[in-house]
């Protein structure tokens, strides 16, 4: 009966998953503004419900897109992922116009099959050493669970503060890194968009010592050893939220892979979530987000809308002696400051875009990784009600996001493999931001 008992539930858990069997993501290369701009148009459309009815040789179709990226400035090309039912339609209405496009991954489904295999053979390994593998990724549990393991390891370096709750009632934990009190503070935060799971597992791999053939520091394990971590430790305290929506995250493992933002119900609509990185008080409902619930950048009803985004802002506002805001994110390859919502320089723009050159720079030294860099605004897209420039409006003179790996060969999909490269590239280029803020904190 017991063995009847877990198939039910794994025949259950496996029917409740949505698959993306033969679906594709294409890299879409339009050859003029006027492409881009009627593939811009057709992005608007979705909003609607994620369909276009349009004319192409006669015969009318119900094109279906999920646009992963637009272009970023100076680029004309789109990541997009095409359900396999309007692969035929949207390849057609691409060449019929003209717009030139790559396939980059061939069929999404294939590649989560794989991803979740080798999820299944690192847990195994996980099992026969007793430790955790930080070359792979992991369940909302087992960060917490790893979360507990981390503080009791090093109780007088790391403790765990809970500082709210989910839309679905989840512990929302922030670790604290600190070696004394009255410190001025950094704020660290991955996870925020639930399908980019690079974030939260360089998060982890950043948090502690992981690498088993490098020697790299780290916060934990290089205090008292590596100059530069134990001054840093010696002058600040650092903050560091390792799964900003966890109902998302949890999603994600459980039900939908490429689900992007919370799980809260919107009043009126069928469609679900707000995206947490549209729904801060800066510029709330301007260019780059939308107003429509079935949008992935629908900002919600009102600023602060999410619990997950509200404990964060009460907890900085409540803690006067923060002065950074480091928010991580996948993909694009790219470290951008304030502002995402208007064109006009902050005033401070010269200092951060010094800093994000040298940032970028060390990042490149480790594994001769690119990235670009500059205002949000004006390295990737018009973005409002971000981490970032809320950050920046409420004092916080060093407000910075990354984009990780990687320009979108797998985009969201990024393999395991990939993670503790892009973890050991990404550290040189945090310390490289946290140093500064430590020497410069007014």
């Amino acid at each position: 009966m017991r063995v009847l008992v877990i198939l039910c539930c794994v025949f259950s858990s496996a029917l409740s998953r949505e698959l993306f069997t033969g679906d594709q993501v294409l890299r879409i290369t339009a050859d003029s503004d006027a492409q881009v701009a009627l593939l811009w148009q057709k992005y608007e459309q979705q909003d609607l419900k994620y369909s276009i009815g349009v004319q192409v040789n006669t015969d009318k179709y119900l094109l279906q897109l999920h646009v992963w990226r637009g272009p970023p400035r100076g680029s004309r090309e789109f990541s997009v992922h095409v359900p396999f039912s309007s692969l035929q339609p949207v390849k057609t209405f691409l060449e019929a116009r003209g717009i030139q496009y790559e396939v980059m991954i061939p069929n999404v489904q294939a590649l989560l099959d794989e991803e979740k295999a080798d999820m299944d053979r690192a847990r195994q390994r996980e099992r026969d050493t007793g430790s955790f593998d930080y070359a792979s990724y992991h369940t909302l549990e087992e960060i917490y669970a790893w979360m507990d393991s981390l503080v009791a390891e090093n109780p007088d370096l790391v403790s765990k503060m809970m500082i709210g709750l989910s839309y679905e009632k989840r512990p929302i934990y922030v670790l604290k890194f600190s070696t004394g009190v009255d410190r001025l503070a950094i704020w660290l935060d991955t996870g925020i968009h639930a399908n980019e799971w690079i974030s939260p597992a360089t998060g982890i791999w950043t948090a502690k010592k992981a690498s088993n053939s490098v020697m790299d520091p780290h916060l934990v394990t290089e205090y008292g050893q590596d100059p530069s971590v134990t001054t840093l430790l010696n002058k600040m305290d650092i903050f560091f939220e390792l799964v900003v929506n966890p109902d998302g995250y949890a999603f994600t493992h459980s039900s939908n892979r490429l689900w992007r933002k919370t799980r809260s119900i919107n009043a009126g609509s069928d469609c679900v979530g707000v995206d947490p990185n549209r729904n801060w008080d800066a510029n709330f409902g301007g260019p780059g987000s939308s107003s429509n619930p079935c949008s992935g950048t629908y900002h919600g009803p009102f600023p602060h809308s999410e619990s997950e985004v509200r404990s964060i802002t009460d907890f900085i506002i409540a803690h006067a002696n923060f002065k950074a805001m480091i928010t991580i994110h996948s993909f694009s390859q790219m470290l951008m400051y304030p502002y995402g919502h208007s064109s006009t320089p902050v005033p401070n723009a010269d200092e951060l875009h010094a800093l994000a050159k040298r940032a970028v720079d060390a990042l490149e030294r480790v594994h001769g990784t690119k990235y670009t860099y500059g205002s949000i605004i004006s390295t990737i897209y018009p973005a409002s009600g971000t981490t970032t420039d809320w950050g920046y409006a409420s004092g916080l003179r060093y407000s910075f996001t990354f984009e990780l790996r990687d320009t979108g060969r797998y985009g969201f999909l990024l393999p395991a493999n990939q993670i503790l490269p892009t973890a050991q590239e990404t550290w040189p280029a945090l310390l490289t931001l946290m140093e500064h803020v430590r020497d410069h904190p007014y």
